[in-house]
């Protein structure tokens, strides 16, 4: 199996995990109580292998990509760069494969993540099977910051255990824009773990994912799906990078 990935934007360093790919259900099924209508039908997905960030993105990592502009509203290098639209997440993209050209693995391009690619990786890829409700736990606050202990801000990232990938932080400090339209529920959704785009014309909707410091225990599970627009900035609101063959 590869080894993470060590990038250097600007001199900042940050590290990719290498998420071995799979087959899991994806979406919650039927008769579970606390699930919304959008997360059926629970469905067979298969995800190729990819890379993701072990982190959300940070504040220092978003500096360095973009000449030191900081959107954010809780500030501190190590927190998570939120009040970032989906449209923002794709100009960073574009300028951090420009000036990582020849320093990516061979064939390997940034972008956000797949929806599916995001519920696999929080559900722990290849190790799904343990069926956690959160990304790594059933018990949010060994591995999340929401609104019973955030104390209303986001969190220096990593601070709680990370899922069985080594993944951090994807049940709670900031939601994470994936690069999906929505759609209100899965019929029709692709089986290949690919982002699910509307063509000829994009949907006028995008999707993230995630809980937040804000959110309660129920939005922080990893089958939960939420909506805004690609010019929608929020304080609890990011994104997590993901790296693969184009």
């Amino acid at each position: 199996m590869p080894d993470p990935h060590q990038q250097i934007a600007n001199n900042h360093e940050f590290w990719m995990l290498f998420i071995e790919g799979g087959a899991f259900d994806m979406g919650s099924p039927e008769g579970d109580a606390v699930a919304d209508g959008d997360e059926k039908p629970q469905h067979r997905v298969t995800v190729s292998d990819f890379y993701l960030g072990k982190y959300p993105v940070t504040q220092a990592l978003w500096k360095a990509v973009m000449d030191g502009k900081n959107p954010s509203l809780f500030q501190g290098d190590e927190l998570p760069v939120e009040q970032v639209s989906w449209d923002g997440a794709q100009l960073f993209i574009k300028k951090l494969n420009g000036m990582t050209e020849s320093a990516r693995p061979a064939g390997h391009f940034y972008r956000l993540p797949t929806e599916a690619e995001w519920e696999y990786a929080a559900r722990g890829g290849k190790y799904h099977a343990e069926g956690y409700k959160y990304a790594g736990s059933d018990r949010l606050k060994d591995v999340g910051w929401f609104s019973e202990n955030s104390g209303s801000e986001t969190k220096p990232v990593g601070l709680k255990y990370p899922n069985q990938l080594g993944i951090h932080d994807m049940s709670g400090n900031v939601r994470e824009w994936c690069e999906d339209d929505w759609h209100d529920n899965y019929q029709g959704a692709p089986e290949d773990g690919r982002a699910w785009v509307d063509a000829p014309k994009r949907g006028a909707l995008r999707v993230n994912r995630g809980g937040s410091w804000l959110s309660t225990a129920r939005y922080c599970r990893a089958a939960y799906r939420h909506l805004n627009t690609p010019v929608y900035r929020v304080n609890y609101l990011g994104f997590r990078l993901a790296l693969s063959l184009q």
